[in-house]
């Protein structure tokens, strides 16, 4: 399949797994968790888990339901995952430079991690820290509901039915696609096979973000996937 061109109003990023890899340490962590609270196959857990929000997945699965302790936990777990020492993933830095105008407020990251974890996460790996930046400390409800990119889109001042969302994660896609936009999977942590087998149904999916090219024209975005 060739290329295939869009233009939105704005694209809105998730974070883990789209545009960093923090893997090792979100294994690292799950795995003294899973040790603290007997939770058996961490790596199991990391599975179910990829795309939430600690403050869900923390009371699910640790069973922390005093507000106190929660955030507490929450902190630590997202303390040993910057010790893992997150890194940018291929194509991200370039694809932000090309939207990185100064005038301009048409891309946004729209993360499930809170927002103490977040800026030091992007600035671990070299990723720009967006004025509008979605946290999971921002929305009452995570992904997959559709609360986080439609306040993604909000703070762009976009409709998000004009908005492209770029995830790694089922959960991410879902909550995207329940927000109205236009979904593109990149398949750094989810196999396409499982993509396309999930009940996520992005509209694009590529393998990373080198496939991924931007350029403003018009005051909109066109955007180009090499599928």
């Amino acid at each position: 399949m060739g290329p295939v061109v869009l233009t939105v109003d704005a694209i809105l990023f998730d974070m883990d797994g789209t545009l960093i890899d923090s893997t090792p340490g979100v294994l690292s962590a799950w795995a003294t968790f899973a040790n603290d609270y007997s939770l058996g196959d961490s790596a199991n857990i990391v599975h179910e888990t990829h795309g939430r929000r600690l403050y869900d997945t923390l009371k699910e699965y640790c069973r922390v339901n005093d507000e106190t302790k929660l955030l507490a936990e929450i902190d630590r777990f997202e303390d040993e995952v910057i010790a893992g020492g997150p890194k940018a993933l291929p194509g991200a830095i370039t694809l932000l430079k090309q939207l990185d105008q100064p005038d301009k407020h048409t891309w946004n990251i729209v993360t499930s991690a809170s927002n103490k974890y977040a800026p030091r996460a992007l600035e671990a790996a070299g990723i720009p820290i967006p004025a509008g930046l979605v946290t999971s400390n921002d929305v009452a409800t995570g992904k997959p509901h559709p609360a986080p990119y439609l306040a993604g889109a909000a703070k762009c001042r976009v409709d998000p039915r004009n908005c492209l969302v770029v995830e790694d994660a089922i959960s991410g896609l879902k909550s995207g696609r329940s927000a109205g936009a236009k979904t593109l999977a990149v398949c750094t942590s989810t196999p396409r096979e499982i993509l396309l087998a999930s009940d996520a149904s992005p509209d694009y999916i590529v393998n990373d973000l080198t496939q991924v090219s931007a350029r403003y024209t018009n005051g909109k975005i066109e955007v180009t996937l090499k599928l």
